[in-house]
């Protein structure tokens, strides 16, 4: 009865999440970083949105999937940064389980989200180059928004799969988290029970998932390149290649770490936490970059966004 009752009140006790470093001036700086980033993150994402709901030139399916991709990497970056801010400025560095198992569910869904979405920008690429008379038919509203539907179902069922086995672990000893924030391996090296199961539910939920989405994006991507060569004029080929090479980058950064992290024997090393920096802070920080630079059109309907501002602006003074 008295193991029984320790148990229980354990389910309930505070992480301590450990962060980047235990040095204060390293602290600092991280904080700088990180809020320098997340503001980056937050008004590059919302330009994004804004700008593709605003001008009505931009309302095909591939800017409506990049709008959704901007609300999902705001979303990534939110789950973590905001709460990471707190532990480096003001020492705070305790979760309740409740808050961790919570974190660890939201970060895997927009995580989960943002593969299923971004191999969802890959067939939109694919249908557009490869079957161009067909795409208005195939890429109809209904269908965008069926598809962007099953992104967020896809990452649900991921996150549940990445939470719920952690969720059933019994916590009864050293309550350090070693991350910056509640990452499933991290979390369920803690635990008193076996974890066996929760770290083959953390590699296979995760790795496969990255595997097979990555997998669909390298057989689309090898179709589309294969459709590109054959088209007789360089203009239009470098046109279609363009359109593609920003989706490429940001698959690449965001896959990158992911199948290194999980696709690898259950171990830790002390750069883990740099990489997992890199997908979940950076990537979502890049991505407007990458597609601003690289699309005329969105440059063009910002600028354009900007000077009606800037007009509106003059008409309230006058």
């Amino acid at each position: 009865m008295e193991g029984t009752a320790l148990r229980n009140e354990t389910r309930l006790t505070q992480f301590l999440l450990l962060g980047l470093s235990s040095n204060p001036d390293l602290q600092i700086i991280f904080f700088v970083l990180f809020l320098v980033m997340y503001l980056g993150t937050i008004a590059g994402n919302l330009l994004i949105i804004v700008t593709i709901y605003v001008d009505l030139q931009l309302h095909t399916p591939m800017y409506f999937f990049l709008s959704t991709l901007s609300f999902i990497d705001l979303g990534l970056s939110t789950v973590t940064v905001p709460r990471s801010l707190v532990q480096f400025l003001l020492q705070i560095k305790t979760i309740s389980f409740r808050d961790c198992i919570a974190q660890l569910f939201f970060f895997h869904f927009f995580g989960g989200a943002e593969c299923f979405h971004l191999v969802l920008m890959a067939y939109d690429r694919y249908v557009a180059i490869c079957h161009p008379l067909h795409y208005t038919t195939i890429m109809n509203r209904q269908a965008c928004l069926l598809l962007v539907a099953s992104t967020w179902v896809g990452g649900f069922i991921h996150s549940c799969g990445q939470a719920f086995p952690v969720l059933l672990l019994t916590f009864c000893g050293p309550n350090e988290i070693d991350h910056f924030f509640c990452e499933g391996h991290a979390v369920s090296v803690l635990a008193c029970s076996s974890t066996f199961f929760s770290e083959i539910a953390d590699r296979s939920n995760s790795g496969i998932l990255a595997v097979i989405c990555f997998s669909v994006l390298v057989v689309s991507y090898a179709y589309i390149i294969s459709t590109v060569l054959k088209i007789p004029t360089a203009e239009g080929r470098q046109k279609a290649f363009s359109t593609c090479a920003s989706h490429l980058i940001v698959v690449t950064l965001f896959f990158g770490p992911i199948v290194y992290l999980y696709m690898r024997p259950m171990v830790v090393f002390d750069t883990d936490k740099l990489i997992s920096v890199f997908y979940a802070i950076i990537t979502p920080l890049l991505n407007p970059c990458i597609y601003t630079l690289r699309n005329e059109k969105v440059r063009n309907a910002m600028k354009k966004l900007g000077a009606r501002k800037v007009s509106s602006l003059g008409a309230l003074k006058n």
